[in-house]
Formats: C-alpha cells, sequence, structure tokens
C-alpha cells in the first residue's frame, strides 16, 4: 500500500496551516504535496511561503500565486458580485503589499502542475483543472467533461483545488476526480481546515478527507486588525468565505 497526503488553498492563513501540518505529524503522513495558493485573503503571506519553502513540501502553482509573484492585480478570481470583486482587489493589493520580494520570486516559480505514480495509479495533481489554473471544478460537473479532464491529465485519479469544496468522484470508466478543499479558506461551511489523503493498494484508491480544528480567532482578528478587507474574518468564522 501507498500513500500521500495533499492540502492547499492555505490562503495566507498560518493558524490552519500549523494546525494542518501538525495533525499530519502526528498521524505519521508522508509526504505531502500542495496545491498551491499559498497567499491572498489572510495576513500570514510571508509566514505561510517561508514555511512550505523551509519544509520543502513539493507544490504547485495557484492563481493566487500567479497573480502575486507577477506583481498583478489580477488574482484570476471568479467574482459573483460586484461587491465581492471590489473586496478582491482589496485583498491582491494588500498581499502585493505585504509580500516579500523573495517570496514572489518562489511563487511565480512554482510548477504548474505535479505528475506521480501511486501504486501504479498515475496521479496529477492541478490548482483548477488540467486545461487552465483557475478553471473551477465543482462535483456537479458532467462525468464526460471530467473524463476528457483525465484524458488530458494523462491520469487515473486527478487531484485539484481552487473551489475550496472537498469531494471525491468516481467516474464511469473507474477513474477519480478529487477535490483537496481548503486549509485556510473553506467554503462549504465547515470552518474546520481541509486536506485528503489517497492510499492505493493493487490500484485500488481509498480517499480520507481530514477536518482539523484550528485557531479560527487568531486569524479573524489578524485580519480585523488590518487593512484587508474584515469580510473575510467572518467568512473564516463560518466557513462560507
Amino acid at each position: 500500500m501507498q500513500s500521500i497526503t495533499i492540502f492547499g488553498d492555505i490562503h495566507a492563513n498560518l493558524p490552519a496551516l500549523e494546525a494542518v501540518l501538525a495533525d499530519m505529524e502526528a498521524r505519521g503522513l508522508s509526504p505531502l504535496y500542495c496545491l498551491g495558493d499559498l497567499v491572498g485573503y489572510g495576513t500570514f503571506p510571508n509566514e505561510v511561503t517561508s514555511i512550505i519553502r523551509e519544509k520543502n513540501i513539493p507544490t504547485i502553482m495557484g492563481n493566487y500565486d500567479q497573480g502575486v509573484g507577477n506583481d498583478s492585480d489580477d488574482c484570476g478570481c471568479a467574482y459573483t458580485s460586484k461587491e465581492a470583486e471590489a473586496l478582491g482587489k482589496r485583498s491582491i493589493a494588500w498581499t502585493n503589499q505585504n509580500t516579500s520580494s523573495d517570496n514572489k520570486l518562489f511563487l511565480r516559480q512554482l510548477p504548474s502542475d505535479i505528475p506521480l505514480q501511486l501504486d501504479g495509479l498515475r496521479v496529477r495533481l492541478v490548482h483548477g483543472s488540467p486545461r487552465k489554473i483557475n478553471e473551477y471544478l465543482f462535483a456537479d460537473r458532467p462525468d464526460a467533461t471530467l473524463e476528457r479532464l483525465l484524458d488530458m491529465a494523462e491520469a487515473e485519479v486527478l487531484v485539484c483545488g481552487h473551489t475550496h469544496i472537498p469531494y471525491h468522484r468516481t467516474l464511469p470508466s473507474g477513474r477519480h476526480v478529487v477535490n483537496a478543499g481548503s486549509v485556510g479558506k473553506p467554503k462549504d461551511g465547515n470552518p474546520q481546515a481541509c486536506y485528503v489523503v489517497l492510499e492505493a493498494n493493487n490500484r485500488d484508491l481509498t480517499v480520507t478527507f481530514r477536518r482539523v480544528p484550528y485557531d479560527v480567532e487568531r486569524a479573524a482578528r489578524a485580519i480585523e486588525s488590518s487593512a484587508m478587507p474584515h469580510e473575510y474574518a467572518e467568512m473564516l468564522r463560518t466557513g462560507t468565505g
């Protein structure tokens, strides 16, 4: 049996990242892989990026990493309202201003995907989808669409993030799509941090989502003590952001 542990969408939430890494260590989980979006929305972009760098965790580029790494005012996000877009513009402006040039260099050099072998299964890690860094692969995508994306990824298992909503779909072909959820900005109504463990035994895949409580108030109060939009603090408290 082989296993890998995958997490992502940390979004500068240091308390959540610390809790998740401690949980993984307590469970003896390795190797670890990160799906990106280290920065944005939270107030600890340098601390989060530094931890990922220090631990040498293989990490792919998220859309927010791409934006901040290139000092862009566009995070590649899809907003559902003008109000959300205005908050997002303030978020990336704050993050650009408060992320070190050294960490920006690291962010813009991250790879777009990571191919893996898990007990004979071909696995592809992406942030959004195999064709676009900021494509949202929600759980209700048609089977045919996901099958085509797996063909494109040349994989039996596609692991993505970006939506911040965890799920596992087994397709008619027997292949799998897994969304790892979000460490630092869950959007499924559960404020606890989320990561996923994939185990394969004779190509039989088991997917286990782990939810980890963390000091939400520490992260929320840090937002409220900064020029980052305070609305993001309440999103952390409710797990709906």
